[in-house]
């Protein structure tokens, strides 16, 4: 048993530097211009989030158990947050798409946890989900500062509007469950699985919502958030890591599918957004063995590791995939659920006892 010693929230983004660094390179200011200030507005929230560890966040409002708690804000492309309140709980939408965009994800991703693990929001206790939209001008990225959500509307050049797609909102609130849970460390392999099951999550509400099965689910983190003239289809594939984009400005895709291409690099905390590719493939491959609603049999495994208080901080690749199995053994027995898994981390060279 681990013993997290309070929680450590990091501030962690949808768009990774590397992309961002690509950008900033770029010889037309149209596309380089945005992506220096988002850099350079990304390492500002960064500072802030590790002073807000140190002095303490500000009290949680009181919070209404087993019913979503949602407030959405609207910076107005400034950069103080929370902003100004544009709509709360129960209010009906109104004419800005992407503040109503925002509150459906807030929503879908307090109904997956609820009902397909019994958690009351992302900490478990029914935390109130709040969320900022129209962040800075031209901001290219979405992020989760330990506290709440934050969308940029993008440059769109290289990026539309952050609020598009709904696994983006899931993921960075599933930063918030890992943070109350495993509290991984955000470096190195440990983080690359912060990474992951933030991948894993937010896939998998975007197929709850859609009600969609392993076989029909893209599997594509981020589609529909690249502007036209980029060559990709998402930020990420879960199903064949290191194929969703391959542009001229952007780059391609680094992320390596196995553990025989594992990247070791300084930079982005130690590759937290390119080795994330590893398990998330190793989940996929999981989950589409088993078939059926992917949330289910696959995710519960999953859900129940990161939640089971055996997950420690440093936790290696290895370590996660041990727990996994030992985990389907648990809930489901020696049956097919512990030899799709099994198999899984077999196939991206993660070694399981």
């Amino acid at each position: 048993m681990t013993t997290h010693g309070g929680f450590e929230p990091v501030f962690c983004t949808i768009v990774p530097p590397h992309v961002l660094d690509k950008l900033a390179q770029a010889e037309d200011p149209a596309l380089a211009g945005p992506a220096r200030r988002t850099l350079q507005r990304d390492a500002f929230e960064r500072t802030q989030r590790r002073l807000t560890t140190v002095i303490g966040a500000t009290a949680v409002a009181a919070v209404a158990h087993g019913k979503p708690q949602r407030t959405v804000h609207d910076a107005r492309h400034g950069t103080d947050l929370p902003g100004h309140k544009v709509r709360g709980e129960g209010d009906k939408p109104g004419k800005d798409a992407t503040v109503n965009r925002a509150y459906a994800g807030l929503g879908a991703t307090f109904e997956l946890f609820l009902h397909a693990y019994q958690r009351d929001s992302i900490d478990g206790n029914g935390l109130p989900l709040n969320a900022t939209v129209h962040y800075d001008r031209d901001y290219n990225n979405a992020f989760w500062n330990g506290e709440q959500m934050v969308f940029g509307d993008g440059d769109g050049e290289i990026f539309l509007d952050f609020t598009i797609p709904i696994d983006v909102i899931g993921h960075e609130l599933a930063h918030g469950v890992t943070q109350y849970t495993a509290n991984l460390t955000y470096f190195g392999q440990p983080g690359a699985l912060n990474e992951s099951l933030s991948d894993v999550f937010g896939a998998l509400i975007k197929q709850y919502t859609l009600g969609q099965t392993a076989a029909e689910a893209d599997w594509l983190i981020g589609a529909g958030l690249l502007a036209p003239r980029v060559t990709g289809t998402a930020l990420r594939s879960m199903k064949e890591p290191g194929t969703a984009y391959d542009d001229d400005v952007l780059g391609k895709d680094p992320q390596p599918a196995t553990m025989d291409d594992f990247v070791r690099t300084g930079r982005d905390n130690g590759g937290v957004h390119i080795n994330s590719g590893i398990p998330n493939r190793a989940f996929y491959l999981a989950a589409t063995a088993l078939g059926g609603h992917a949330w289910e049999r696959a995710g519960q495994v999953w859900y129940d590791v990161l939640t089971s208080g055996r997950l420690t901080q440093q936790a290696m690749f290895t370590d996660f995939a041990t727990l996994t199995v030992e985990a389907a053994r648990e809930r489901f027995g020696d049956g097919e659920e512990l030899d799709a898994v099994s198999k899984a981390w077999e196939q991206v060279g993660v070694r399981t006892p």
